[in-house]
């Protein structure tokens, strides 16, 4: 019987470790090709989380039919189900329009609190005096880089909140493309916003539209904006 039971015990490591493959593969711009980065990967079956590197390339603990999401900054989210462990290309297509780090986003941004969603990013990206492998550890470097890319994201959506496409349109006399260009141009900033409530907003776009309309013509096409 403990024969029996012990052969059932290394059956099932050999499944669960079969089951942990890690899976690598690059993330990359639809249409470029290019490698992105500050993209973070998260496997919702096992909670591994991680970061590509700089040329978008990742290496996650994963498994066959895990569900692993990948998501960055400025693109669509994309979740894929993992089918074997061979290299992956990921492909994220562009959200919105995007000027050097500013963006414009037409579409309503879903709320988001990264402390509730992936709280063990928060739980890693701690160093203790006394624990030097959380200084070094690859897994905490990565969880105090999506420590940063969180703080970002909400900054930029506590911005979009409130310089909506639907309410500068109400301000000024500009529609599609024309108001995107303008709306990249003149972005207020996350402190500016935090600062500010909605009449001076208003009054900081009109006078944005006031410096855009004495701007030369072809400073009001913004080529980054037009090769999308």
């Amino acid at each position: 019987m403990k024969r029996f039971l012990g052969f059932v015990g290394l059956m099932l490591a050999a499944t669960y470790a079969k089951g942990q493959d890690v899976v690598k593969g690059v993330v990359v711009e639809q249409g470029s090709n290019d490698g992105i980065t500050n993209v973070f990967v998260h496997d919702t079956n096992n909670k591994q989380i991680t970061l590509v590197d700089k040329n978008g390339k990742f290496t996650i603990k994963s498994g066959k039919n895990h569900l692993v999401i990948f998501d960055a900054p400025g693109y669509v989210s994309d979740t894929l189900v993992i089918i074997d462990n061979k290299p992956l290309t990921v492909v994220l297509k562009p959200a919105g329009i995007m000027l050097n780090e500013v963006r414009v986003n037409t579409t309503k941004r879903l709320p988001f609190d990264p402390r509730i969603e992936y709280p063990e990013v928060y739980r890693k990206s701690k160093v203790y005096v006394l624990s030097p492998s959380t200084w070094f550890s690859k897994e905490g470097k990565d969880a105090r880089r999506l420590k940063k890319y969180f703080a970002s994201e909400e900054r930029e959506r506590y911005v979009d909140k409130h310089y909506t496409a639907k309410y500068v349109e109400t301000l000024v006399p500009l529609r599609g493309v024309e108001l995107e260009n303008f709306m990249a141009l003149y972005r207020p900033s996350y402190e500016y916003v935090r600062a500010n409530n909605g009449p001076t907003i208003a009054m900081f776009i009109n006078d944005s539209y006031k410096k855009y309309k004495a701007l030369p013509a072809g400073q009001k096409q913004l080529e980054s904006l037009n090769a999308r």
